[in-house]
């Protein structure tokens, strides 16, 4: 496939406002794409490269960009574009700096200028067109006439969907040692909005932790991110009491977080510093003894889990119908220390990396997850620091929303970090504005919400605040628009 075909239907859906058309366009580009291009295709219009890092920068992509005005045909293909890449990312050592430069420049002396504005976007994270893994799931389930759901657990399973869309999507399985996308939750307001959207639920505590995903088989356990790193080296005690656990093979979803000596739970930070020692709390089971539960009802699921989980390792739980009793069990939650409640359909199937209806969660109120699109340089006592954030809630539609900026909430420590990690992620810089890749997730605080004129969303935060960041969760996991514009009809 053509670099140049991937980058006129990029070009398209960018412009292209509706969900149904962004998955046509999508579909129809990705019917074109042989077994073996398949995986990069998606990964270029997801706005990803499968190098993980190349170690070229925007200096040196425009240096290369510079030099001629590209070539007149398309002749490069999506292969070539990923050889160079691979290449690049591999290329060490004495006189490693020239040498990429020079891959980078022989790769932009072959594409076109269009091509080489799409490579540049590309390798620095900026291509947002839109093509969000939700719309790529229905694209390629469109493009193989396939149901969307069937390609969806395919997904789950296979842990992306580039290695999904390459397969027999009927074929995958759970398995142990191969983690599966944990299922998210959507944002309510209240325990009221939760009911009104479950009916008679089960309640968990929110617990501020690291999520974890906890592979048994015998003495063997491996311990998983949220984002599906291993990261069994630094939950010693997790990894200590499952081994001790009277099951063979099992696999749970749940929290490590760090308590106090009286039992209270710490900060996240407080938690990440002392990772060894997060203590595991289990909220399901997606597979024992050989069995997938993934099917299941939660209530089986539930039931399954306090059979093989002692009480002290899960969260304290309420099934209920009575607002009034879930607010009180959610008022128990905050005095505990907890950040609020989760709220599950009883009857609910575990769906694997989806923000679906099935899971609530009820956080304190006015807090968002958002996203850092800029930062500008500070002055006075914040001279040579990045300090003023603007901050946007996700588009399911592609891109973000500006809400607003704050410098607020803010230790010297966090500003160092803050600087060093926003020039890492830097795009460019107009004044005293350093515009990011959109990577980095922040917890924000505010006094609410109002009408504006300034932002394109409509609405701006008041009296913003920086809470903590977020580095357990990617840009994709950050609160909606949708959900700010529901906050703010309810008045906050």
């Amino acid at each position: 496939m053509l670099l140049q075909q991937l980058v006129e239907t990029s070009r398209t859906v960018s412009a292209t406002s509706g969900r149904l058309a962004k998955i046509q366009l999508l579909a129809d580009l990705l019917k074109q794409a042989g077994p073996d291009e398949i995986e990069l295709a998606i990964s270029y219009l997801s706005g990803t490269i499968r190098q993980s890092k190349v170690g070229v920068g925007w200096a040196a992509l425009q240096g290369a960009r510079a030099q001629g005005v590209g070539a007149r045909e398309a002749t490069i293909e999506i292969r070539d574009v990923d050889a160079t890449l691979g290449l690049i990312a591999n290329t060490s050592g004495k006189g490693s700096g020239t040498a990429k430069k020079k891959l980078v420049s022989d790769l932009f002396s072959r594409a076109t200028a269009e091509e080489q504005d799409f490579l540049v976007r590309l390798i620095t994270g900026e291509l947002r067109q839109g093509a969000l893994e939700g719309i790529m799931v229905e694209a390629v389930a469109k493009a193989r006439e396939l149901p969307a759901k069937d390609v969806r657990r395919a997904v789950m399973l296979a842990g992306s969907l580039g290695a999904a869309a390459k397969g027999d999507v009927k074929s995958f399985a759970i398995q142990l040692f191969r983690p599966i996308k944990p299922m998210l939750a959507k944002t309510a307001t209240g325990v009221v909005e939760a009911f009104e959207a479950l009916g008679p639920a089960a309640f968990e505590y929110k617990m501020d932790g690291i999520r974890i995903q906890v592979h048994k088989r015998g003495d063997e356990v491996r311990v998983y991110s949220r984002t599906l790193n291993d990261i069994t080296a630094g939950l010693t005690q997790v990894v200590n009491q499952v081994k001790g656990m009277k099951v063979d093979e099992m696999i749970l979803d749940g929290e490590a977080i760090g308590l106090t000596a009286e039992g209270r739970p710490q900060s996240f930070q407080e938690t990440m510093k002392g990772l060894s020692g997060g203590v595991p709390f289990f909220f399901d089971i997606l597979y024992v003894e050989g069995t997938s539960l993934l099917d299941q009802p939660y209530s089986l699921r539930s039931k399954v889990l306090a059979e093989h989980i002692p009480e002290s390792q899960r969260p304290p739980r309420l099934v209920t119908a009575d607002k009034d009793e879930a607010q009180a069990f959610f008022d128990a939650a905050i005095a505990a220390g907890q950040e609020g409640l989760m709220a599950k359909a009883i009857e609910g199937r575990y769906e694997a990396g989806r923000r679906g209806g099935n899971w609530i969660k009820i956080k304190r109120a006015s807090t968002l997850d958002l996203v850092v699109l800029a930062a500008e340089w500070g002055h006075g006592r914040r001279q040579g620091w990045l300090s003023n954030l603007h901050l946007g809630a996700r588009d399911p539609n592609g891109g973000f929303v500006m809400l607003g900026k704050t410098f607020k909430g803010m230790t010297d420590e966090l500003l160092e970090w803050q600087t060093a990690k926003l020039q890492e992620l830097k795009v460019r810089e107009v004044g005293h504005v350093v515009e990011v890749r959109p990577e980095l997730v922040v917890e924000i605080a505010f006094n609410g919400l109002q009408d504006s004129s300034h932002y394109p969303g409509g609405l701006a935060l008041r009296f913003a605040r920086v809470v903590r960041y977020r580095e357990d969760k990617k840009p994709e996991e950050a609160d909606t628009i949708e959900t700010v514009r529901r906050l703010h009809s309810r008045g906050a």
